[in-house]
């Protein structure tokens, strides 16, 4: 069980902050001048460098957005230009990709960081280039909000293996149709019906807190309060549910903790944006109350699984039900080891779990629940606290990873293992290392009493 350091502060960590900040800079100018392009877009590292692995493109916003995160953090022009010029350069063709479930990914993480730093007044206003910013974000939520399936009571935006299949990843997509609902746009289709993308975002996370989280509540035999299916299969011809799956965990009965981490996250900043939404915008779906209720019992059950299944200093093991955990002994009473011979870690799981326990820290203290608030929150800054060190942050200069011993498909075996290892480890992500950055900018901002980081504004 993850150990919580209650005496922990933003500010406690500023000096790991300041070291994440100046090798993230040298992370980012290491792949640009080195990384081919032509190979497609990085995903993972090999021998230290970025690779590219065919799936589908959802990592190169990542790529991108990390350079604007970085001029966000640390106000260098050149990460800025690097950022903007790519957003323009190649980010187009996935404002209109309706083959995936990532555009929460790739273009919230650039056109939306973009948006936001001019609106926030870090970069100078220019209106014609907020009104790109702001129609590539709209595009981009009505191509989302087109890959809809219908279940008995309401639907959900289904993942790239098909209209059965609703990936728990994809709660970080709704983003993209909040973001396009705050700028007034709707998704137009056959005779000119106007789908509401607010609405239909809030019906994708209440399939996933219905279906791709679990209470405890007897639903089936592994029905264990805060665990997370990684894809949950529906019937298309009734729209009834069938069962949980698992793409890149262990079993659908088992954690996958990335997947256990996209909901922590994606639930937690979710709350966040329901604040921003008048009762008005509400009619029509439900009430205020109903609506905070699901989404914050599914933000509380993952986020106290994550601390109960984690090592004790907040690092997870691939999936919680991975086979041979049993080698490892008293593994969770013990800090996390990714050089171990049975079962690879996962840090880009700690990286997205980290900022879903500050978030949700954040949202409950605002609630007046102090107590259970600063759980949340001093969990999320304990795990920053381990991952902003060695042996998970990178300090190699040839490394062009910046958060070591990240897994992307242990399944299909397509992580690399070291010679003289027998898991796979050392290696970065590029999913892993963005989200170690909105992690650090989060953290960041609170040090220094700057505005609340959110993907809206």
């Amino acid at each position: 069980m993850l150990k919580i350091n209650h005496q922990l502060t933003p500010e406690s960590l500023q000096p790991l902050l300041d070291t994440f900040w100046e090798l993230s800079g040298q992370k980012i100018l290491h792949i640009e001048n080195h990384y081919d392009a032509t190979k497609g877009s990085p995903v993972f590292t090999v021998k230290g460098k970025y690779t590219t692995r065919g799936w589908t493109e959802w990592t190169q916003g990542f790529q991108y957005g990390s350079a604007i995160l970085q001029f966000d953090a640390t106000g260098d022009e050149q990460f800025l230009t690097i950022g903007r010029d790519k957003t323009v350069e190649v980010m187009a063709t996935h404002v209109s990709h309706i083959g995936v479930h990532d555009h929460g990914f790739n273009n919230v993480s650039t056109y939306g960081n973009l948006h936001r730093l001019m609106r926030e007044g870090k970069t100078a206003q220019n209106d014609w280039e907020q009104h790109f910013y702001e129609m590539a974000l709209k595009a981009s939520g009505a191509a989302q909000a087109t890959r809809w399936t219908k279940t008995k009571g309401g639907g959900f935006i289904h993942s790239f293996n098909g209209p059965h299949s609703l990936f728990v990843d994809t709660i970080r997509s709704c983003r993209a149709l909040m973001v396009a609902h705050q700028l007034g746009h709707v998704l137009q289709t056959e005779n000119d019906v106007k789908i509401n993308l607010l609405h239909r975002a809030l019906q994708h996370l209440k399939a996933t807190a219905d279906y791709s989280v679990f209470y405890g509540e007897g639903r089936d035999t592994y029905d264990i309060r805060g665990r997370a299916a990684h894809e949950c299969v529906f019937n298309t011809k009734d729209g009834n549910y069938r069962c949980p799956n698992s793409q890149q965990g262990y079993t659908g009965f088992s954690t996958w903790t990335r997947g256990l981490a996209w909901a922590m996250c994606g639930f937690a900043e979710e709350l966040e944006f329901l604040e921003t939404l008048s009762d008005e915008e509400l009619n029509g779906y439900g009430e205020r109350a109903e609506i905070e209720s699901f989404m914050l019992k599914a933000a509380e059950a993952t986020c106290d699984f994550y601390i109960e299944y984690s090592p004790t200093d907040g690092i997870p093991y691939w999936d919680t039900g991975a086979p041979n955990l049993h080698q490892l002994g008293d593994y969770l009473d013990n800090p996390s080891d990714p050089y171990n011979d049975y079962e690879p870690i996962d840090s880009s799981a700690a990286a997205i779990a980290s900022q879903g326990l500050l978030r949700l820290g954040k949202y409950l203290q605002s609630k007046g629940k102090d107590e259970s608030g600063k759980k949340y929150f001093q969990a999320g800054l304990t795990v920053l606290d381990t991952l902003f060190r060695e042996p998970y942050l990178s300090a190699n200069a040839d490394h062009q990873g910046l958060i070591l011993h990240s897994i992307y498909h242990q399944p299909n075996g397509w992580d690399y293992v070291p010679e003289g290892s027998k898991v796979a480890n050392g290696e970065s992500s590029m999913w892993g290392d963005y989200h170690a950055r909105e992690a650090a900018l989060l953290a960041h901002r609170l040090a220094n009493n700057e505005p609340y980081y959110t993907f809206f504004i």
